[in-house]
């Protein structure tokens, strides 16, 4: 069953499914659930997929309107080893770093990906850590956990 609820993102290069079917390569308990040819000539397409249990929406469907920052998927990682990995995979053949964890893809989507761990810090209760923490963030393009961590232990 699909959600009645989803973030809808627009594509207007016909490049909508591949970007589904990449984001779903990449986050676990992801898939592509539907795709539509809404033209019924195979020029607009709606793709509906989830990333990891989040209903989204691709609408492939011309140059009416462009994907800007003000939009953005957040992921949280468990790890840095993840965050490193979907750094990785979402710079890759185009994409753009960012600051602060922030990155645009290939296909011109703003993500940011950034250790759970670094939420804990930021947020801290105790102001110390959590200026220390924001200090050390703001220098960074991908987020370096140790690092953060260790300005924070300064």
């Amino acid at each position: 069953m699909s959600s009645s609820i989803r973030t809808c993102l627009w594509f207007h290069d016909g490049r909508g499914r591949e970007a589904a079917e990449f984001y779903c390569s990449l986050i676990p308990g992801s898939r592509v659930e539907e795709v539509f040819d809404i033209s019924g000539d195979g020029t607009s397409w709606l793709i509906n997929f989830t990333l990891g249990g989040v209903p989204y929406q691709i609408l492939d469907a011309g140059p009416m309107f462009t994907l800007t920052e003000a939009v953005s998927i957040s992921v949280e990682t468990d790890d840095q080893a993840e965050t490193d990995r979907l750094w990785t995979a979402l710079t890759a053949n185009g994409g753009e770093e960012g600051r602060c964890g922030w990155l645009k893809d290939r296909y011109g989507v703003s993500w940011q990906v950034f250790p759970r761990r670094l939420t804990e810090l930021t947020l801290s209760a105790d102001k110390s850590v959590s200026t220390k923490a924001i200090s050390a963030m703001m220098k960074q393009k991908k987020i370096d956990i140790a690092e953060i961590e260790a300005a924070v232990r300064s």
